[in-house]
């Protein structure tokens, strides 16, 4: 068979080096998805010691799994000591769910607590709570947007971003976690084929070019993803964390992608981080912390 003439001299053509996946057999410190919800409360245990006080929004409260109850992060976050959390907003849109948040606030006693639980799609109770008067653009605000594939529009996103700008240009934006679906996006992906779920895939990833993450590595995609809180959003700091499955060999389930203006925040994400996964502890007072080499061990 004759070999047919390329149209470019190898020379000319472009090299995309592709980042090398983690071997998912060799993993020595993961954190496990069962675990997730205790790096949030570790994470905001660390934070409120630096800001007493904190506003704790949760868009997808209830656990997707509704017997594991024990290890929801509204739950756990009202649990964390001391109790500096004074506010609350938790939204589901199962009514199954609902029920059980409410079980959930009906045992918390701390006193002068608000608890807020609102049943219906966080994307269009978001507003509620922007409107409620209880953020004011120095409240410390954590939003924690637990989607299981494609629930939270890149709008919400936008809008909480953007709130406390909207008070002050100088104060520091909404904290959020968002979770990123790196386990089961590219099945998810291939299955799109209506009209309406094409839209909704357009309104989670905010432009028609969504059908690019399809085939990507799971750890250049998080990084493009925590890139774009940075570039479009404005975040000082985003970073992707991997959250690892047990039952499927140490496999990367999602991405948790970090967004803040604090500068303080991302080291204590990484403590929480470590010392959820096991890894050794990191010296605060150390002045001399490689963070790239961390960022590169937790991804």
């Amino acid at each position: 068979m004759t070999e047919l003439p390329l149209l470019f001299d190898k020379a000319d053509l472009p090299l995309h080096p592709l980042t090398p996946e983690k071997n998912f057999k060799s993993l020595q410190y993961p954190v496990w998805s069962e675990d997730k919800a205790k790096l949030i409360q570790e994470y905001l245990r660390l934070f409120t010691f630096i800001t007493k006080h904190g506003i704790y929004i949760d868009g997808f409260s209830a656990p997707q799994q509704r017997s594991m109850a024990e290890i929801c992060s509204a739950r756990l976050v009202m649990e964390t000591e001391p109790k500096r959390i004074k506010t609350f907003w938790l939204c589901d849109l199962d009514p199954k769910g609902i029920e059980l948040l409410r079980a959930i606030a009906g045992a918390d006693k701390t006193p002068k607590r608000r608890i807020e639980i609102r049943e219906g799609d966080f994307n269009l109770v978001l507003p509620e709570i922007l409107a409620s008067g209880c953020i004011t653009s120095k409240t410390a605000t954590f939003a924690l947007l637990d989607q299981r594939t494609f629930e939270c529009s890149w709008q919400t996103v936008q809008a909480l971003s953007r709130y406390k700008s909207t008070l002050d240009p100088q104060a520091t934006k909404i904290e959020i976690f968002y979770f990123f679906a790196t386990g089961w996006l590219d099945r998810s992906i291939a299955a799109v084929s209506r009209p309406q779920t094409t839209a909704k895939l357009e309104s989670w990833w905010g432009r028609p070019d969504w059908r690019q993450l399809q085939g990507m590595q799971g750890v250049p995609r998080a990084k493009m993803l925590a890139d774009r809180f940075k570039s479009e959003l404005g975040y000082k700091y985003a970073h992707p964390y991997a959250i690892h499955s047990r039952r499927r060999h140490g496999r990367t389930m999602y991405h948790m992608i970090h967004a803040t203006d604090h500068a303080e925040a991302p080291l204590l994400m990484l403590r929480a981080y470590r010392k959820i996964s096991g890894r050794p502890e990191i010296d605060p007072a150390s002045t001399q912390v490689d963070m790239a080499e961390l960022w590169r061990d937790v991804q």
